[in-house]
């Protein structure tokens, strides 16, 4: 470990997430990819700092990181609450419509507290959470992450359903992102391009430096040179909300100690662990060690 306070700082709000599956049973849950993102670094003992965005009188931030010792919280105020809707239409939880019930004001630069960390991760859920600039300064102070779900997803101003459009400063902003998240989809929308492993060079030939890309069945990574890829092993998908924030942090994070096939194999088996039940992985870096052994190791 380096003398950086912090492994990672992530600046997100939470959302209070109402699901609902194919059999129309409903669950409300508190979600958002700040929760993830810093339980699942932590769990590797990384140490987190986060950066939540809620309205405090109802939701106490502090408490809600509470279950790990090694997250910092600064909590920052805003009138509403994120709040999602989310329809899943299949039972592989692929499908879905998402509404927004309410949002954060959006992240300001000067709410952002100056952080000494090795990573600044904006993990937003739509677009407009985190202000382009922000990408900007965090580029200067740290290796930039971004998930690119916050520049993707739009709110309809009459319906207030969730749509995917292309992001128009990509070609700008990309080069100053380290690490690039996106789905197969999110992928495919900014690209053109259905090919997983195509569409990662793209992105990586617009300027970022480590691209994810997410599916269902594995995790590919692509940093110019070579496509890296982990199936992914979960014997229930009972956690599947959450999936793409935690194999992002805890990706990113050993990639600080690792090499992109350690660190990815890290992060493909605690992301199959995490999707086998609801809520954020509160295992630790023993279970994932073990879950690797035995269901990436020994019988495959």
């Amino acid at each position: 470990m380096n003398n950086t306070k912090y492994d990672t700082f992530i600046i997100g709000q939470i959302s209070e997430d109402i699901n609902t599956d194919h059999q129309r049973n409903t669950v409300h849950e508190i979600g958002g990819a700040v929760l993830y993102s810093g339980y699942a670094a932590a769990a590797l003992r990384h140490p987190v700092c986060v950066l939540p965005k809620a309205n405090t009188a109802k939701i106490d931030l502090h408490k809600l990181f509470s279950n790990s010792s090694n997250i910092t919280v600064y909590p920052l105020g805003s009138p509403k609450s994120t709040s999602i809707e989310n329809i899943y239409h299949t039972a592989d939880k692929e499908r879905r419509t998402c509404r927004m019930v309410s949002r954060i004001t959006p992240y300001t630069l000067d709410e952002i507290p100056d952080i000494d960390s090795r990573i600044y991760h904006l993990a937003g859920l739509m677009y407009g959470d985190i202000s382009e600039d922000l990408i900007a300064y965090a580029s200067k102070k740290a290796l930039c992450a971004v998930d690119v779900q916050c520049l993707l997803r739009h709110t309809d101003a009459e319906t207030n359903q969730m749509t995917f459009s292309d992001w128009k400063n990509k070609k700008e902003l990309l080069p100053k992102i380290h690490f690039l998240k996106t789905d197969a989809a999110e992928a495919e929308i900014m690209t053109g391009l259905s090919d997983r492993k195509k569409a990662a060079e793209k992105l990586y030939q617009w300027g970022a430096k480590e691209i994810m890309i997410t599916h269902n069945t594995e995790v590919l990574i692509y940093d110019g040179k070579q496509h890296y890829v982990k199936p992914l092993r979960p014997r229930n998908l009972s956690g599947r909300s959450g999936r793409g924030d935690t194999c992002f942090s805890a990706y990113i994070n050993e990639r600080l100690y690792n090499d992109i096939e350690t660190a990815l194999l890290t992060a493909a088996a605690l992301v199959s662990m995490k999707m086998e039940k609801v809520g954020p992985f509160l295992g630790n870096r023993r279970d994932v060690q073990q879950f690797i052994q035995y269901f990436y190791k020994q019988h495959h």
